[in-house]
């Protein structure tokens, strides 16, 4: 067998019964995203039984088991640039950073350097988790980039199959600091409401029937000027999950440009303080080290931005 490709073997559960092959195939092999598993249906590398299949789409029964041959990642073309970090954490197996509002997290079409992943390839000398392929070393979720606070990334492939393991059981405890328009009536809840890319807008995500499920607990820390700060705690962790969630139940993230309608009462206070980016800060992550089994939890105060956000609104 070639070195260069390593070999998983699946099998689908059988709650998957009628799903598409590479959303169950995503589901089953947790380290590999739905997009990186349709690269590898459509290349022949998955297989049933000695036999490619090449269609993402197909349907399947449930129950079924496949053969993933993965290639070798490639040498990380990107460039390792000098970007500082704020580092919470940091072994020889991974690494926890305070990210700032602005920073990218990895390459993309538009932010092809000066991202996250520039700055980890610099500091770590190139020894990050090559699982995640040539774009994203090292990175097992993301925050988008006007959100700050808590993200972990893998130096080695094993703690990033341990971390991938945990997200997608959604073991990880992730809370998030929001200020949202208006006071939660109740004060805490849940939204559980399946969310995928808007049919309309690409770069938005929706709350669609048969996308995936998302679940958010909010709980108000403090009631403040129409406006509140919320804790949000996590289930699961979909793209845009909290901003989408908190505007669905009526109270959008202030200066969200996506999901929020600026209301008169905070135009002049966004103005004031040109706050510009959604208000939502990554405050707490917990897990277990994949590698010594550890129990970890990091705290993170909110920036200064928010901080001035929220003296600027309290009653």
């Amino acid at each position: 067998m070639d070195r260069g490709v390593s070999i998983i073997e699946a099998t689908i559960a059988a709650t998957a019964e009628g799903w598409r092959m590479d959303r169950a195939l995503a589901e089953a092999v947790p380290t590999l995203s739905r997009e990186r598993l349709k690269v590898l249906i459509n290349a022949g590398q998955v297989t049933q039984d000695g036999v490619a299949i090449r269609d993402p789409a197909r349907k399947l029964k449930g129950g079924e088991r496949f053969s993933v041959s993965v290639p070798a990642p490639l040498p990380a073309h990107n460039e390792a640039q000098d970007i500082p970090l704020v580092i919470v954490f940091e072994d020889e197996h991974l690494i926890v950073i305070d990210k700032p509002a602005g920073l990218v997290v990895h390459p993309a079409a538009g932010n092809l350097d000066g991202t996250l992943v520039n700055a980890l390839l610099h500091h770590c000398g190139g020894s990050l988790s090559g699982i995640g392929g040539v774009a994203r070393p090292g990175i097992v979720h993301r925050i988008d980039k006007d959100t700050s606070g808590l993200m972990v990334a893998a130096k080695t492939d094993r703690t990033h199959e341990g971390l991938a393991k945990q997200f997608a059981a959604h073991s990880i405890d992730r809370r998030y600091r929001a200020i949202v328009g208006g006071r939660p009536l109740p004060p805490a809840g849940t939204v559980d409401a399946p969310l995928a890319r808007s049919a309309t807008n690409r770069k938005k995500v929706a709350i669609v029937a048969g996308g995936k499920r998302a679940v958010t607990h909010f709980r108000t820390l403090t009631p403040l000027r129409e406006a509140a700060l919320v804790e949000c705690r996590l289930e699961t962790g979909r793209t845009h999950q909290v901003r989408v969630h908190m505007a669905s139940i009526g109270h959008a993230l202030l200066g969200d440009p996506v999901y929020g309608r600026t209301k008169q009462a905070h135009k002049g206070v966004l103005e004031t303080l040109h706050f510009r980016r959604q208000a939502l800060h990554a405050a707490h992550l917990g897990f277990i080290h994949p590698i010594s089994g550890e129990a970890l939890s990091f705290d993170s105060a909110m920036p200064p931005d928010m901080q001035e956000l929220f003296s600027q609104l309290v009653v």
